[in-house]
């Protein structure tokens, strides 16, 4: 009897690993980075270099990977949920995307855009520019996790205007997502 149990819960484990696997295989997409490994904190280069923080301010090079069928355009966000405002922090917004397009440069967050895809537009982020703005998490708090996302949608642009907020963005965003994958880099305070 207690082989037959050890047997029947060997083979349900086995199953419910290979469901597991079948399920990150169908979400699938991946998103990689030479400057950002996902779960360690930011090199100087994605700091901020304002409010205190002296880093290089440099939006790092993003390639995804795994796309699904009936992708027309990408987004990607940097997102802090920590920042002590009661709505988070937006760090970067780039809409629109071609969809025949898996990566961006390093530094395709500058402002004014030119390093970005033809197509792609940035929206105003939380420190009021159009661009890429690094962590800089408050004095004496604890880490913040910076989330680095990418989605694949199922339009070719948003049809927000440029002067929308992240947030309004992101409602559009969610609403047309086929996919997404993330990075999470928690930065500590100075």
């Amino acid at each position: 009897m207690k082989c037959a149990v050890k047997a029947i819960w060997m083979v349900v484990a086995a199953i419910s690993l290979a469901a597991s696997a079948m399920a990150a295989n169908a979400e699938g997409m991946t998103l990689v980075s030479e400057q950002v490994t996902n779960g360690e904190t930011f090199k100087n280069q994605q700091i901020y270099n304002q409010w205190g923080c002296t880093g290089k301010n440099t939006s790092p090079e993003l390639k995804w990977d795994n796309i699904p069928k009936g992708t027309k355009s990408f987004a990607v966000t940097m997102y802090d949920p920590d920042a002590p405002t009661g709505s988070g922090w937006w760090h970067w917004v780039v809409i629109n995307i071609p969809g025949d397009i898996s990566s961006l440069p390093l530094n395709a967050g500058a402002k004014g855009g030119q390093n970005l895809p033809e197509g792609a537009s940035m929206l105003r982020n939380d420190f009021g520019s159009r661009a890429y703005g690094g962590a800089c998490p408050p004095e004496h708090s604890a880490p913040h996790k910076y989330h680095i996302t990418v989605y694949a949608l199922d339009i070719p642009t948003l049809g927000v205007k440029s002067s929308a907020s992240p947030a309004m963005a992101g409602f559009y965003i969610l609403k047309h997502t086929l996919a997404k994958a993330v990075l999470t880099a928690p930065t500590n305070a100075r």
